[in-house]
């Protein structure tokens, strides 16, 4: 079944004026947020074991509520098409890593970020871009490394995820998008390339994003994003 996005209201400081649609311009700024930071409230070691993930559940509700700040993601020019309506993505699998989430939509919290659940165990799809299994763009799935509500999650391991890789997402119309991964980065989160991983054009590709990198005490964020690209089977 089909899930039409509703652009979420302008979150504070972006321009005044922008369309019924999510503007390019605040699809930069949440990319900034996502990669701002995945800030727990308290760093929990990232090498202990996880419990198992709960069980995929149909059409989760859209009012997840916004983690500490993550991605911020890019607007986009008033003129941009709206996105015709899509299956939303509701389970995330990669098998070789063990990894079978629950995943839920998201958009733009007030700070202009990313917002992701506070649940470590919940993959936030960017539901004003593009879903998994449409003709292009990217679909971006993001999580937290850990959280104190929930310890550590399963994107805890997606640095250790290779290239070759299956990764599989189920919609809520039961279809399965399968991809094989193609690319696997760890970047530092200032200076890092976010526009492009909210693209809406090009070739489809799926796009998860967690934390990586040292924990700084100080400023309560992890220093690097484990980005994963996967581009479609077509099985």
């Amino acid at each position: 079944m089909g899930r039409r996005r509703v652009a979420p209201a302008v979150p504070a400081g972006l321009p005044a004026g922008l369309p019924a649609g999510l503007p390019a311009g605040l699809l930069a700024g949440l990319l900034v947020g996502l990669v701002a930071a995945c800030a727990p409230s308290t760093a929990v070691e990232p090498d202990a074991p996880s419990s198992p993930p709960p069980a995929a559940s149909p059409r989760p509700s859209p009012d997840v509520t916004s983690a500490a700040p993550t991605p911020r993601v890019p607007v986009y020019d008033p003129t941009a098409p709206a996105q015709t309506p899509s299956a939303a993505p509701v389970r995330l699998v990669v098998p070789s890593q063990h990894i079978d989430m629950r995943v839920v939509p998201v958009g733009v919290a007030d700070d202009g970020s990313m917002g992701l659940s506070e649940n470590a165990f919940e993959a936030g799809w960017y539901e004003y871009g593009p879903a998994p299994g449409d003709p292009a763009g990217n679909a971006v799935l993001a999580a937290h490394v850990d959280s104190v509500q929930s310890g550590i999650g399963p994107f805890t391991r997606l640095r250790d995820v290779r290239v070759g890789a299956r990764v599989e997402v189920t919609d809520d119309a039961s279809d399965v998008h399968r991809y094989r991964v193609v690319s696997v980065h760890k970047i530092a989160k200032e200076g890092a390339p976010t526009s492009s991983w909210f693209a809406r054009d090009g070739v489809p590709r799926l796009v998860l994003v967690t934390c990586g990198g040292a924990w700084d005490a100080k400023t309560r964020h992890y220093a690097d994003n484990v980005v994963v690209t996967a581009e479609p089977t077509g099985g």
